[in-house]
């Protein structure tokens, strides 16, 4: 897998491990597909927020409480 900065790599091995309970090296393939998707929400949420941590831990929060449907 490619070297990623801190941050980029604790957001996609918070997403695997989310997922299924794996780092992003166990699932190399789900860490590649998940990637794009994962760029493009902190991409709009970037482009919305402006640099706002707190709105960007609002949105997760928000995110986290949808229902599993």
């Amino acid at each position: 897998m490619t070297e990623l900065l801190p941050a980029a790599k604790a957001v996609l091995t918070a997403v695997t491990l989310t997922k299924y309970d794996v780092p992003p090296e166990g699932l190399p393939a789900f860490a590649e597909e998940m990637a794009p998707l994962i760029a493009a929400a902190i991409r709009a949420a970037a482009l919305y927020c402006k640099r706002d941590r707190l709105q960007l831990l609002a949105i997760a929060a928000e995110l986290e409480a949808l229902p599993d449907d």
